[in-house]
């Protein structure tokens, strides 16, 4: 039984993980050079930042991959904090696209697809190799997700877990906290809101539970920026605390409405898998949305929960210690 879990788990876990892999290279490769001058350069206001947030993490095929980029230009000096907000906000709604690709259940081109991208990858041009890597992580991430689906029947034959799942499913807390910690410990949402999705087709999981494990897994994909953020300046730090925040609010906010976000996505569509993208995506739109008016207050707000210690005093307080002193 562990065995028939096991295998496809980690196997089809590997296909996904590499295919998001090949395609993020791949995609580095094609614009991924521009995207650190782009990101310098056309984050002067919110919804440039947050268009430009939308647009790397769809690239790079990873929020924490924006995210610790962010944290780097952050670093060097190259862009200040409050100019990061707004990629935050749109690296959350980049983070839907592969999602609701990924619920289009694709799976049957998975093979021509990987064929297709390792032909192209052959060819000497490095443009059309790179698009062919691309071409290749859409197959192995397809091919992941078909071999994930092996360990269904088994879960759903399993007792233990069925008492599990059925446990979880009287507390959203315990989803949620699910999808926090193995988000945390693979790196990837996304991978993690494939898993639900499996789980969720085969009944083994309700769909409050399941979503509750992707407003988990959002706040999960935040442990890779805290961690680049050790060591680095209080504006670095300040990002990768920002994205945490917002996740975390977000997911808090939403918990006691995933009733309403179900029937909601269920009216959108009758397929479960769908109905997670769409979920997922709702979510993100209306935080993101909500959010980003306010771009400047939860900037200021921020900074104040962390301030910068190295900053030179106001005149204020050199006036106040001088007549203190």
């Amino acid at each position: 039984m562990i065995v028939s879990i096991l295998a496809p788990f980690t196997i089809g876990l590997c296909f996904f993980l590499f295919g998001m892999y090949a395609m993020r290279t791949g995609f580095q490769n094609l614009a991924g050079k521009k995207m650190e001058q782009w990101m310098a350069r056309f984050t002067r206001t919110p919804y440039h930042s947050f268009w430009i947030g939308l647009t790397a993490t769809f690239v790079l095929q990873s929020s924490s991959a924006v995210t610790v980029l962010t944290i780097g230009l952050t670093n060097a000096g190259i862009i200040q904090f409050a100019q990061t907000v707004g990629i935050i906000l749109g690296t959350n709604l980049g983070t839907t696209v592969t999602t609701e690709l990924v619920a289009l259940k694709l799976e049957s081109f998975a093979i021509p697809m990987l064929l297709v991208g390792v032909a192209l990858w052959l060819m000497p041009r490095p443009t059309v190799r790179c698009t062919g890597l691309v071409i290749a992580g859409f197959g192995l991430i397809f091919l992941g997700i078909d071999t994930l689906k092996l360990m269904a029947k088994p879960l759903e034959q399993s007792e233990t877990f069925r008492s599990l799942f059925l446990e979880s499913s009287h507390s959203i807390w315990i989803g949620l906290i699910t999808g926090v910690i193995f988000t945390a410990l693979i790196h990837s949402g996304s991978a993690t809101t494939v898993i639900t999705m499996g789980l969720l087709s085969h009944q083994i999981l309700s769909m409050e539970t399941a979503l509750a494990i992707v407003l988990g897994a959002n706040v999960g994909t935040c442990f890779t920026a805290v961690i680049a953020a050790i060591g680095t300046n209080t504006a670095s730090k300040q990002v990768a605390w920002c994205h945490t925040l917002f996740n975390v609010a977000g997911a808090v906010v939403f918990l006691p409405f995933l009733s309403q976000l179900a029937l909601v996505s269920a009216f959108l569509t009758s397929s479960p898998s769908m109905q997670i993208a769409h979920s997922q995506t709702i979510f993100n739109l209306i935080c993101s949305m909500v959010a980003l008016p306010f771009v400047p207050q939860i900037a200021r707000f921020i900074q104040w929960l962390i301030p910068d210690k190295r900053k030179p005093p106001t005149p204020t307080a050199v006036w106040i210690k001088k007549k203190t002193g």
